[in-house]
C-alpha cells in the first residue's frame, strides 16, 4: 500500500515519475549539519506535540522511512520531501540521517513538495489552498490539470481556492482550527467583509454549527436581494406624479418620469416630429 500511494503521488505530480524515479541512487547517510530546509515547504505550522512524539519513536527504534534530499552547490543538500522527519531527527539528536538523494529542478522540487503534502492530508485548509494558488502561479497549471495531479475533483480544488479570499482574521481561524471547513465555506457566501468577520466573531462566542451559520448567510442573502430589487424598482413616485402631469402640460406631449426610492431618475418628454421637437426646444428656450 505505501508503494502504491507513492507512486500515486508522484505519477499525479510530474509526467516522467518513471525515469526521475530511476535518479533515486540508494539510501545514504547524510549529515544533518549539511541539510537545508526546503524553501517550497508548503507547511508553516509543525505540532510540537507530534514532532516529539515522532522523535522519541527515532530514538528508540530510529528512522525507518528516509526523506528525499537533493543535492544543491557545494556539498549542501535541501529537503524535497520528509522535513517532519527531519525536523524530529534533529529533537531526537541524531546527527546523520538516511536519505534518497535525487535530481529535480526548482520547478519538480516545488510540485513534489506541495503534492507530497498534499497527498499526506494532514496540512490545515489554508496551507492547501496557498498550495494549490502556488501549482497554479509557480508551475503553470490549469485547475483542471492540478485536479488530476492530486487526484481531486476540480470542484473540491475550486472550493478551496476560495477560502484564500476570506479575510484574514477567519483564515487564521481556519489555520487555529477555531472553526471547520463547513463554516469557512458558509461564510464566503457573503459579499460583505465586515459581515463575514462579524459572523466568524459570533461563532466564536456562542459555538454555531455550520447549518447555523448557512441558515444566518441565507437569511442575509434575501435580505440584500431584497434590498437590491427595491432600490432597482422604478415607476412615479405619488409627489412626482403633480409634477408630471404639469410637464405634460406645458410641452403639450406625453412625459415620464421614472425614480427609484432614492430620488435618482429621469425626466422622458417624447415627440412624433421634427415640429413637435422645435416646440419642445422653443418653450424650453422661452422660460430662460
Amino acid at each position: 500500500m505505501k508503494k502504491s500511494a507513492l507512486g500515486r503521488g508522484l505519477g499525479a505530480l510530474i509526467d516522467d515519475a518513471d525515469i526521475l524515479k530511476e535518479q533515486i541512487s540508494g539510501v545514504a547517510d547524510v549529515e544533518i549539519s549539511k541539510i537545508e530546509a526546503n524553501p517550497y515547504q508548503p507547511r508553516t505550522t509543525f505540532d510540537e506535540e507530534k514532532l516529539e512524539e515522532l522523535a522519541a519513536s527515532i530514538r528508540e527504534i530510529g528512522l525507518i522511512q528516509p526523506i528525499t534530499l537533493r543535492k544543491t552547490d557545494g556539498e549542501k543538500f535541501q529537503i524535497i520531501t520528509g522535513e517532519r522527519r527531519f525536523r524530529a531527527a534533529q529533537l531526537a539528536g541524531l546527527t546523520r540521517i538516511p536519505a534518497f538523494i535525487r535530481e529535480a529542478g526548482n520547478d519538480a522540487m516545488l510540485e513534489m513538495a506541495l503534492v507530497e503534502n498534499i497527498q499526506r492530508e494532514d496540512l490545515n485548509p489554508i496551507e492547501i489552498s496557498l498550495s494549490y494558488q502556488r501549482l497554479l502561479d509557480e508551475c503553470n497549471l490549469t485547475q483542471d490539470t492540478l485536479s488530476t495531479r492530486v487526484g481531486k475533483k476540480r470542484s473540491t480544488v475550486a472550493n478551496y481556492l476560495r477560502l484564500l479570499r476570506l479575510p484574514a482574521e477567519i483564515q487564521k481561524g481556519l489555520r487555529e482550527k477555531q472553526i471547520s471547513v463547513g463554516h469557512a465555506k458558509a461564510l464566503i457566501n457573503l459579499e460583505d467583509e465586515e459581515t463575514q468577520i462579524m459572523l466568524f466573531r459570533q461563532i466564536l462566542r456562542y459555538d454555531f454549527s455550520v447549518r447555523k451559520i448557512e441558515e444566518i448567510v441565507r437569511e442575509f442573502g434575501e435580505q440584500e436581494k431584497e434590498k437590491k430589487e427595491t432600490k432597482n424598482k422604478t415607476g412615479v413616485p405619488e409627489f412626482l406624479k403633480p409634477i408630471q402631469e404639469q410637464l405634460k402640460e406645458f410641452f403639450s406631449v406625453p412625459v415620464k418620469i421614472s425614480a427609484d426610492v432614492e430620488g435618482k431618475g429621469k425626466i422622458t418628454i417624447a415627440f412624433n416630429s421634427e415640429d413637435e421637437l422645435r416646440k419642445i426646444v422653443k418653450s424650453i428656450e422661452n422660460q430662460k
